[in-house]
This record gives C-alpha cells, sequence and structure tokens, in this order.
C-alpha cells in the first residue's frame, strides 16, 4: 500500500504481527477475510486448486506486499491460499479495524484504493501471461520480472534470490513438471538459466528478453 509515515503509525496501532515457518498456510482458499495481511520479511505465495488436484501459483509476494487485500475489501472470502514459501512475518490488520481506520482517515483510503488498483492490474497481466503465448516465453517472463525487482548482481550475472522447484515453476506458467524440467535442463546445458540450490543465476537477461519477443 502506498501510505504515509502518519497512516503507517495509524495502522501499527490496531495491527499484530505474526511468524510463519515454510510451507505454513496464512489463509485457505474460501477462509472469511478476518484480516488483511502485509508481508514484513520472507516471501509468500497465493495458490489456487484447478481441477484434477494441480496447483496453480498465482503470483509470489515478498516484503512490503499486501495480501488478501481486495478480498478484505469486498468482505468476501479468500478466493486462494497464501503459503509461506520460505519462513515468513506479516503484519496483520482486523478487518473491523480497518475499515474503521478508512472512514476516519481519507488519505489512508486513498493509499489502499491506490495498492488495490496495481494489485489488479498485476493479477490481470498475470493472467495474460499464463494463458497465452508459448511455454518457453512464460518461463522466460517469469524470470525476467524477479530478476529486475529482487536481482543481486554477480560477476557472472544476475542472482534471484527464489528457492523454487521444478512443480514451482510449473505450477507459476501453468505447464506440466515435465515441461519445466526438459526447459530447465536445456537452459542449464546453454547456460540461460543456472539453478542454485538457493535460486537461479541469469547470466545475460538479454537471452530472456529475445525469448519473451520471438
Amino acid at each position: 500500500m502506498r501510505l504515509s509515515e502518519a497512516d503507517r503509525r495509524r495502522l501499527a496501532d490496531v495491527a499484530s504481527v505474526r511468524s510463519y515457518r515454510k510451507g505454513d498456510l496464512l489463509f485457505a482458499e474460501g477462509d472469511p477475510s478476518e484480516h488483511l495481511f502485509n508481508v514484513v520479511s520472507g516471501r509468500v505465495k497465493i495458490v489456487k486448486m484447478l481441477p484434477g488436484g494441480r496447483e496453480m501459483i498465482f503470483e509470489l509476494l515478498g516484503a512490503g506486499d499486501p495480501v488478501g487485500a481486495i478480498a478484505v475489501y469486498e468482505e468476501r472470502p479468500y478466493p486462494a491460499s497464501a503459503v509461506a514459501l520460505e519462513d515468513v512475518s506479516c503484519v496483520l490488520v482486523r478487518r473491523g479495524a480497518l475499515f474503521a481506520l478508512l472512514e476516519s482517515c481519507p488519505t489512508l483510503a486513498r493509499g489502499l484504493l491506490a495498492g488495490l488498483s496495481m494489485r489488479l492490474v498485476q493479477l490481470t497481466q498475470r493472467l495474460g501471461e499464463v494463458a497465452g503465448g508459448r511455454v518457453e516465453a512464460r518461463f522466460a517472463q517469469l524470470f525476467l520480472k524477479p530478476a529486475d525487482r529482487l536481482g543481486q548482481p554477480r560477476a557472472e550475472g544476475t542472482f534471484i534470490p527464489l528457492a523454487l522447484n521444478r512443480q514451482d515453476l510449473a505450477d507459476l506458467t501453468g505447464t506440466t513438471v515435465e515441461t519445466s524440467i526438459r526447459i530447465m535442463s536445456r537452459w542449464g546445458k546453454e547456460d540461460v538459466v543456472r539453478t542454485d540450490k538457493n535460486g537461479f543465476l541469469i547470466p545475460a537477461r538479454e537471452t530472456l528478453r529475445e525469448l519473451v519477443g520471438a
């Protein structure tokens, strides 16, 4: 959310901090949206179960990102589940306390609406990426975004500190784990993306940009 320092202090007065271990549920799909979550540290994946039991990852969220904001604002159940991708710390605000603040503080309301609008735009773009285009282009796009946002410069390229397995990559790109294994194996041999136990190294982002535009 885009909030001023004064608005952050108002939220802090009604907020609590909660920690989650890797694999813990912040909330499950269909749960009542009783809290707005905001990630302080760690990363969270937003997932939805598809017919046949397959999991689809819609978003990966990190420090500063709100979780469940749209559902809370619309007072409807969470439409997907939020799972800690690693150890996570979140600030929680109960919906009733949040609405009371919004009624008394116009600047806070504007900040929340700006954040919700951005989240809707990002989700629309994400759905478009998953639904269309070649699988390899979707994989390239998947690595480009966190490279720009989280990338750490190294002598050999850009390191992305995201420990995702092949199933996670498949779920994020709307494909099968077999396809994920095949693409990542070939990219490793061609030095497009190197897999590390703690993340991924991209020797040259321009190669991924070319794959997106191909």
